[in-house]
């Protein structure tokens, strides 16, 4: 190698080094961990965004699945966007905002407050606000009147002496069931309505141009919800009355929303199947009803579910019969369901009824003669013993087979039980006879067998001939075989 080729490979070499150095001075441990961190911090950001985007993600699939289940409440929420996308005209538009003065904004807020889910509910906060807002303007019109005439130094003593005695009277008023189930939110709107007027009226000059303009704006915002409820899409209060009973029937649930749309459905008109004037209190009578006998069915399935359980001879012999009185109590709510949601009368829930009442007295004399049947006593074997004379009792007990001891602890869960299950039959017919009444007074439709047999009785006639002549025949068949 010559000279010349040995100093560009030496060069080269060193060039590589340097570069090498360079290298490891650019990756120092400072910038390391400055890299190290600033990835984290980038990792957590993009973590951040990823669990709120999930999150938005799950909630939209909610939403949207909500929608599907029941969409009247999309529908709801589109109704209240054209209520107040009608109603924001009034203050859009020049000509309407000058017609209504400067307090059109009350309509909006009146569209917010009183606009609700069904139509009975919208009806009913109309009703109240309007009543509520007139009756407590007129009052502070009076009283500030009266505080006018009495001069500046007993004017404002004689508007804070009405104004206590009006919100102390009217709040004392809500606590009263009648007028809390009906008129609450009435009284709401007159104590706010009065104070308003009141206290303002004070600083006021045009008090009376004031409280009509707030009257008008509120009549107007109540309208527009009325018509906007009950035109597109509505939502009637006892039609979701109706459901609500008849759900509850097929599940026994416990329904505490029933004495309340019971009470705005009153507000309703008439509509669909339902009359002016529908036994709405009825329903309340029969969730009553639905609601001692889940009570009753929470006891029982408690009883069966506690800790001290019977022996296994004594279920056995009371099981059979517990279930068959349960599947007769079941058809029978069945049907009373069936009954609800046709809104058409039962032809078979008599039959039914009778069933479940056979069972249930088998059940009876099932434990009236327990003692005849061994199945509340339990055996007990006699304990060891050494002694002769003792021996000899012994004896003589096992020849009388076994000597039988009732064990209280040990039997009370099939007494509770069977108690139970027995009153379980006594609740369902309360729910039996709240319905019938209810499909008396709301005039169900009669059952079609029913309609048939009125119709032609000769048929009812023959056919019964005919199955009284089928059964002598099958007991002429089963003397004959005994």
């Amino acid at each position: 190698m010559s000279q010349q080729e040995k100093e560009v490979v030496q060069g080269a070499v060193e060039w590589k080094i340097k570069v090498g150095d360079d290298d490891d001075d650019n990756h120092s441990p400072a910038s390391s961990s400055l890299l190290l961190l600033s990835s984290m911090m980038v990792a957590c950001i993009w973590g951040a965004i990823l669990g709120v985007g999930m999150k938005v993600c799950k909630f939209m699939k909610k939403a949207w699945q909500m929608g599907l289940d029941d969409p009247r409440k999309f529908i709801h929420g589109l109704k209240v966007g054209v209520a107040l996308s009608a109603v924001s005209f009034f203050y859009y538009m020049k000509p309407l905002y000058e017609g209504v003065g400067g307090n059109s904004m009350w309509a909006v807020m009146t569209v917010v407050v009183v606009f609700e889910y069904t139509a009975g509910a919208t009806i009913c906060k109309v009703i109240n606000r309007i009543c509520g807002t007139s009756l407590a303007g007129f009052l502070a019109i009076g009283v500030h009147w009266l505080a006018n005439k009495a001069g500046e130094q007993w004017g404002p003593m004689i508007a804070g002496v009405f104004l206590f005695l009006f919100a102390s009277a009217i709040t004392f008023s809500r606590f009263i069931p009648s007028i809390k189930a009906r008129f609450d939110y009435g009284c709401l709107i007159f104590i706010l309505t009065f104070s308003l007027v009141a206290v303002s009226g004070y600083r006021v000059e045009k008090l009376l141009d004031l409280a009509q303009q707030r009257v008008s704006t509120v009549i107007i915002g109540t309208c527009l919800c009325m018509i906007v409820s009950m035109t597109i899409c509505p939502i009637w209060a006892g039609q979701e009355l109706h459901l609500l009973v008849t759900k509850n029937l097929d599940k026994l649930a416990n329904s505490l929303q029933e004495e309340t749309m019971a009470n705005l459905a009153r507000w309703e008109p008439a509509h669909g199947r339902f009359n002016f004037r529908h036994p709405w209190k009825q329903y309340v009578k029969v969730g009553a009803s639905m609601r001692t006998c889940a009570s009753c069915l929470d006891a029982l399935i408690a009883c069966i579910n506690s800790h001290n359980q019977a022996p296994d001879h004594i279920k056995n012999k009371i099981s059979g019969i517990s279930v068959k009185l349960g599947s007769k109590c079941a058809n029978v709510i069945k049907e009373v369901a069936t009954t609800m949601r046709n809104m058409t009368k039962s032809s078979k829930v008599d039959v039914l009824i009778m069933e479940m009442n056979d069972a249930a007295q088998e059940l009876r004399d099932l434990l009236n003669n327990s003692h005849s049947n061994n199945l509340l006593i339990i055996p007990q074997k006699p304990s060891t013993t050494t002694n002769e004379e003792d021996e000899e009792i012994v004896g003589s007990v096992v020849e009388l087979n076994m000597m039988m001891i009732p064990a209280v602890m040990e039997i009370i869960q099939v007494v509770t039980v069977a108690s139970l299950l027995i009153e379980t039959v006594s609740r369902v017919e309360d729910i039996v006879k709240a319905v019938d009444e209810l499909s008396n007074l709301a005039k169900f439709k009669e059952p079609k067998c029913v309609k048939d047999n009125k119709i032609h009785p000769t048929k009812q006639q023959n056919h019964h001939d005919d199955d009284h002549e089928a059964a002598n025949n099958n007991d002429n068949k089963t003397l004959q075989m005994v």
